[in-house]
């Protein structure tokens, strides 16, 4: 009798330790499993002021904005409250529901779309505002995608990082919270910036 509880507890313990293992690597892997790609782009919240900073540049702007990396749902929603139309494409799961639970919580739900995707794997066309957090490695091949797929009034946002070959039209904000706007009908491809000296406009 004494085996049979002990074999018993053994078995509610592995079933336990099991179980919260399987719980831990659902939770994780989201998380873990962007940091594997060959390009690294983690989830860091936007600050306050990087927030006001991106609706400083989409002043006297219109029509539809999308957030390339959009985390939980701050800029997206913030946009939204602002009579944008928003969407944000993070490939994180569990963000993208909590951006959607804090839009309804909002109440602009019915103004914003979340969706998991690969940014990689998204065209961008129909968008003419378009905010981006990314890493180093990614701004180069970002830029040349969305040079590619936006239509020529179209504006791009940057945050943290600005895009390597394009002089931004405006800027705002230090340090982190710097934001870097570029109008797509401004812009050259390198090998024509090596000669221009435009000024960057200071908000």
């Amino acid at each position: 009798e004494d085996g049979s509880r002990r074999r018993s507890w053994g078995l509610l313990v592995t079933g336990g330790v099991g179980g919260t293992l399987v719980a831990l690597y659902a939770v994780v892997t989201p998380f873990v499993t962007p940091a594997l790609r060959k390009v690294c782009l983690p989830f860091v919240p936007a600050t306050s002021t990087q927030i006001q900073n991106v609706l400083k540049m989409l002043d006297n702007r219109s029509g539809s904005l999308v957030d390339i990396g959009s985390g939980d749902g701050r800029i997206v929603i913030a946009a939204a409250k602002r009579g944008f139309k928003a969407v944000g494409y993070e490939l994180n799961p569990w963000l993208v529901w909590y951006s959607r639970y804090r839009a309804w919580r909002d109440g602009v739900h019915r103004k914003t779309e979340f969706y998991i995707s690969d940014l990689w794997k998204v065209s961008f066309s129909h968008y003419t505002n378009v905010v981006v957090f990314g890493v180093p490695q990614m701004m180069p091949q970002l830029e040349k995608k969305l040079e590619e797929e936006l239509e020529c009034n179209a504006r791009i946002i940057a945050c943290r990082f600005p895009f390597p070959c394009w002089i931004p039209d405006h800027t705002t904000g230090e340090g982190i919270d710097t934001v870097w706007a570029y109008d797509l009908k401004h812009s050259r491809r390198c090998e024509t910036k090596i000669s221009e000296t435009k000024p960057v406009t200071e908000f």
